[in-house]
């Protein structure tokens, strides 16, 4: 691969999304190249700020290559919309369908997907094996895929998927049948039942998150037996894992998937091996003020 990120210029990236104002993800890498003796620069490119919105992708990212950057992240509302404009794209990420990383080398563009490895990292880390598992998802979007795919991989016996938009909850289940088989995966539109006969939830909607506030489902459905686990890390102890924890349920927060996609994201920007205990430790450091 070029060596274009460790040049003397150093590694440009940025990252493009919505309200991402408050995000950690600068820190998280820049903290992690400075500890490895590396010059890099990572800066935000919020389409609030911009007055831009996910039709604006072409121009941003043509504007990233002419500017130089050696890669971007990709985040809400931004990671489906981003693979046709892409040069190529990993395997993995295609069959997911959602991008979250764009490795620039030579003006060329590949895609990645980072987001299933570090959900699955934080299932594994808090709840060990949910082999055989049912398991309920609310949200079908860009992560969505991804931590779909990761509960999949992680062999649960069933995945019901629902979503406020109920065809792109088919869409998505469609999708993982063909990789998965169609006995394992679905779309379920009453997810109160579904919830009841679960093992695990999986919250993969901005829900919770400090612009959009509350609960995704009755805090009632909870119980002590349902595990939850949370995309969302901004707050890190959204409203949703604080009612679970109350029941007494084992609970996952959204910054592993946080920290473990940024250090996925991290070596395929710099050919390096990232120390994902170092992040993990700077991103505890954060506290509770983290954000996407």
């Amino acid at each position: 691969m070029a060596d274009a990120v460790t040049s003397q210029s150093g590694t440009l990236i940025g990252l493009i999304g919505q309200g991402i104002g408050g995000s950690r993800s600068p820190a998280l890498h820049m903290v992690e190249a400075d500890a490895q003796g590396m010059r890099y620069i990572y800066r935000l490119i919020d389409l609030d700020v911009l007055g831009r919105t996910a039709d604006d992708l072409p121009f941003l990212l043509e504007a990233a290559i002419a500017a130089g950057f050696d890669g971007l992240n990709i985040t809400h509302p931004c990671k489906q919309r981003i693979i046709p404009l892409l040069d190529e794209v990993d395997p993995i990420a295609a069959e997911i369908g959602a991008v979250n990383t764009v490795r620039i080398v030579n003006g060329r563009t590949k895609g990645y997907n980072t987001d299933q490895y570090g959900f699955r990292s934080g299932i594994e880390r808090e709840l060990g094996s949910i082999a055989g598992q049912k398991v309920v998802q609310l949200g079908a979007g860009g992560a969505g895929a991804a931590t779909a795919s990761a509960v999949l991989m992680l062999e649960a016996a069933r995945l019901e998927i629902a979503d406020v938009d109920s065809a792109r909850a088919e869409q998505l289940a469609a999708s993982l049948a063909s990789r998965f088989g169609g006995d394992r995966v679905g779309a379920v539109r009453d997810v109160v039942a579904a919830i009841g006969a679960a093992d695990g939830l999986v919250h993969a909607t901005p829900t919770g998150m400090a612009a959009h506030p509350g609960l995704p489902l009755d805090g009632a459905l909870l119980r002590p037996d349902l595990w939850v686990a949370e995309i969302v890390y901004f707050p890190l102890e959204t409203e949703l894992l604080r009612r679970a924890r109350a029941t007494g349920a084992r609970t996952v927060h959204g910054g592993y998937m946080a920290v473990f996609q940024a250090v996925g994201a991290f070596e395929i920007f710099t050919d390096r091996k990232a120390d994902s205990e170092r992040m993990m430790r700077h991103f505890a450091s954060f506290g509770q003020d983290v954000a996407a």
